[in-house]
Parts: C-alpha cells; structure tokens; sequence
C-alpha cells in the first residue's frame, strides 16, 4: 500500500501544524485535517489561525485548499485516509481513580469507536498523542472488537517532540522521528509506510524504529528528563539566593561538562505548558500502579520543585513590596507559559497572578498573543480560586505595555518575549509609584541597566546589592531581607 490519503482526528497544537507541514512538504498526498468543533475548524479555514506558531501561516496559505483540508466531517476523513492520526488532547484526570496524576484516555477510546464503526478496508491508526504505555494496544482491542471481517488495522506508536514557539522548526529539522510498531510481518508494513511519509524531508538515519511499548515511554521520559533539568536548575537558584552566587553563572560552568550540556539550564519562575506537568504527572502514576513507589517518589519530587519555585517567586515579590501587596497594582508582563505561543496551559503567570490575587493585589496584565478571554478564564477557574467574582475585579488585561505600568507600583515579567528586552523603561520608570520595584522571572532583563535607571530590581538565582538598588535614585526605606 502507498499512502495518499492522510486523515489526522484533532485540530490542536499538534495535529494541525504536524499535517499542514507534511502536506507541504508531500504534495502528493492529499491531507484531511477534522476535528468536530466548528469554531476551531473555521479558525483554520481563516486568516486567523487558532494558534500561533511562526512560520505556521505561511505553510498553511500555501497548502490549504490544494492538499490540506479542514473539515468537520469526520467519517468522511476516516473513510478516505489510508493513515489516520490520533490527535486528541489526553488531559489529566480530574477524577476517579487516578485523579491528578493519571491521562485520561476518554478522547482517545472514542477515535479508535468511531475509526471501528466506519473505516472500510485497511487503516494504519497512528496514536500520536501523548499517552501511557500499552496505549496502543488498548487501541487495538477496541478496533479489533468492533469491526468487521473485510476491515483491518494495524496500530503504530508516533509520538510528537514538539516544542510550543518553534513546532515548525521541530517538524522540518526533528532531532528524531519515532516510530513503534507491532513486532510482525504487518506491523513492518505499517512502520514502512510512516517511515516513507517522513522522508519526503526528514533523512533516514533520523527516522528510529522500536517496539510500540518503547515508543510510547521514550515520550514520557523525554519530557520528564527536561522537566528534571529545569527543576534542578531552579533548585540551585534557591541556594544561590541564600549565599549569594549567580545562577547564571553556576549554570554556565556547570553546562560545560559535555556529559551535562548547557540546555535546559535557564532558572526562571518554573516551566508550564501542555507536557511536562500532565507527562509527569503520568509517569508517577504508572510506577505507582507498578508497585515501584521509590520511582514515583522521585518523579513526583521534579513536579514539587516546580511548584516550589512558582510559590517561591509569589512570595518574594510580596515581601519586597513591604510584605503586603493589598490594592497595590502590580504590571504583569507575559501570560503566556513561553515566548512565541499563545498557549497559557500549566503556565506560571496563572499561578503567580493566583497567589498575587488572593493577597489582594490589582494586576495590569500585557501579552503580545494571549487573548483577554483566555486569560480571564484561567484566573476565574475553579481550579486555582474559590472566589472568582472577586478576581474578577481585581485584575484588567491591556493591550499597551506602558498603559499597564501607569502608576504601578511594580513590573512582573513572568513570559520570556524577546520585545520586553526592547521597552522604554525609562517612560515605564516615570509613570509609576515610587519606590518602583521589577521582578524579572525569566532572568531576561538588562538588570544593571534597571538598577542605574532607579528600578529595585530582582530576579531568579541572584542577589543585589541594596545600596547600589537605590543610588540612582537616592531614596532610602527601611531594610528588609528574604529569606527562600
């Protein structure tokens, strides 16, 4: 079988930026894109994309309409494919058995229903979405269970390794492609015809092949690895705090052990985003359910680091403004869990502002791509507040960076968008109360160029001299310490 229909269930931030890539990148292969929200498919039929990535719009505006298609119309798409991604979200159970920690596969379960009830003929269902191992297999149980004697499956394990600001980037130039099969004359097959999808642009020798269970922890353990690494780093940047070393620059010597390397060693107020969490989160569970309760102790402690870190920072921008921030406005810049994305899941800004929040704190929130609903959502959601039409009233979005600094009493960077390097703090300076104070939580900001400027400035892993905080200035309060 040549595969020249591809069918990819779920329109999110993987599913539509991975097919719109391998419809540009094989034009002979007619791309079906479905998802059954109609919102989110007109968004992708439109000049604005659901979500943004860069270099996203160009490659859809060049395929969309020729062989990249996106439609509601499910069973159509399932009909058609020779190959169907599983592209669904798989979100932390906020329920039952497992609750907090386990993936809840319900979204997963009801494509491989709907894959039974109407594909004809010979499908190769891909689970690309993040799942526990054996998922694969519950897949096929369910596929087997329900189909007909003249249909037939063959289930493969592809996850993604894509990086939320850069998934474009990720997907023409991957570090790898993995692929798990079946260990049988059908499943070679199957991985065959992934495999020559792939090298329409990716070279062979990146392209590894392994067993389906293999495939499906290797992703677990490749995020679980850089979450271990950042929470390490913030760890460190406790202890430097405390005595007084930079954290920048104990990363820098430790980076340059080559067993170590310099990646994922940035302190900052602590990682978000859709993986990291939920993939943790998963990864104890399973060895919870596996009888190993030392492995998922350890796991479980990178998570709790990490909130440890988000808290941490909260706290010390409380204490610095005098220990209360009650009707003090606060300029939140960066809501957004990095730079280049849109996407707010598990970011801490939404933990931060909660903390803030509930000590009473005015927030003037500022992202470049975060919508104003979105944010109000997370600040409003019963997750992080039991009083949501308090929030409601204590924090405003803004679309003018110096707007929301007017008359602040302080600047919270809490997203690492390369424009905030390039603000007038000197007209931001001017505009606020005063002593005005910045906290950078992603160690970003020109901090000598702040202090001269007269800004009491903090950051992540390091300590300032008082004295120099506030020669510029010549204004003198009375002394405080923090201790993490």
């Amino acid at each position: 079988m040549v595969v020249k229909n591809v069918c990819c269930i779920g329109a999110g931030y993987v599913g539509g930026p991975t097919c719109s890539v391998i419809a540009w990148k094989c034009p002979d292969i007619k791309v079906h894109v479905v998802d059954k929200s109609e919102m989110r498919i007109k968004q992708w039929n439109s000049d604005k994309l659901p979500i943004y990535e860069p270099g996203l719009d160009d490659v859809v505006k060049e395929c969309r309409g020729k062989n990249l298609f996106f439609s509601c119309d499910i069973e159509k798409g399932i009909k058609e494919a020779d190959l169907i991604f599983i592209s669904v979200n798989t979100p932390t159970k906020t329920f039952g058995i497992g609750k907090g920690r386990a993936a809840d596969l319900k979204f997963v379960e009801a494509c491989a229903r709907k894959i039974a009830e109407v594909a004809e003929g010979h499908k190769i269902v891909v689970e690309k979405s993040t799942v526990p191992v054996r998922a694969a297999e519950s897949i096929s149980h369910i596929l087997s269970a329900n189909t007909r004697p003249d249909v037939s499956f063959q289930v493969l394990s592809n996850p993604e390794f894509l990086a939320e600001g850069t998934a474009v980037t990720n997907l023409l130039y991957p570090d790898r492609v993995l692929i798990g099969g079946e260990e049988s004359a059908g499943g070679d097959e199957a991985v065959a015809e992934l495999m020559w999808i792939y090298t329409h642009w990716v070279p062979k020798e990146k392209i590894v092949t392994t067993s389906t269970w293999s495939s499906e922890l290797s992703k677990l353990a490749s995020n679980a690895f850089l979450a271990q690494r950042v929470s390490s780093i913030n760890a460190i940047s406790a202890v430097c705090e405390a005595t007084g070393a930079d954290v920048s620059q104990v990363a820098a010597a430790v980076g340059l052990d080559s067993r170590i390397g310099p990646n994922f060693l940035q302190a900052s107020v602590g990682f978000g985003g859709s993986c990291f969490q939920k993939d943790l989160l998963n990864l104890v569970y399973i060895a919870e359910c596996l009888n190993l309760p030392e492995v998922a102790m350890y796991w479980q402690q990178v998570t709790d680091m990490n909130e440890y870190q988000r808290t941490r920072f909260a706290k010390r921008i409380v204490e610095c403004l005098f220990n209360t921030v009650t009707d003090k406005t606060l300029a939140v810049f960066g809501f957004a869990f990095k730079k280049n994305t849109g996407d707010t899941r598990e970011s801490p800004a939404i933990y931060v502002c909660s903390h803030l929040l509930e000590e009473g704190a005015r927030l003037n929130i500022y992202d470049p791509k975060v919508e104003p609903k979105q944010i109000e959502h997370d600040l409003t959601s019963s997750s992080v507040t039991d009083d949501p039409e308090r929030v409601q009233t204590l924090f405003s979005t803004y679309s003018d960076p110096y707007e929301a600094a007017k008359d602040a009493h302080a600047i919270v960077v809490l997203t690492d968008w390369d424009e905030f390097k390039n603000f007038d703090y000197k007209k931001m300076l001017d505009s606020m109360k005063r002593p005005a104070f910045i906290f950078d939580g992603r160690k970003m900001l020109d901090h000598s160029a702040l202090i001269k400027l007269g800004f009491h400035t903090e950051t992540v892993g390091k300590r300032f001299a008082r004295n120099a905080l506030l020669r510029a200035s010549g204004e003198h309060f009375p002394a405080f310490s923090w201790t993490p």
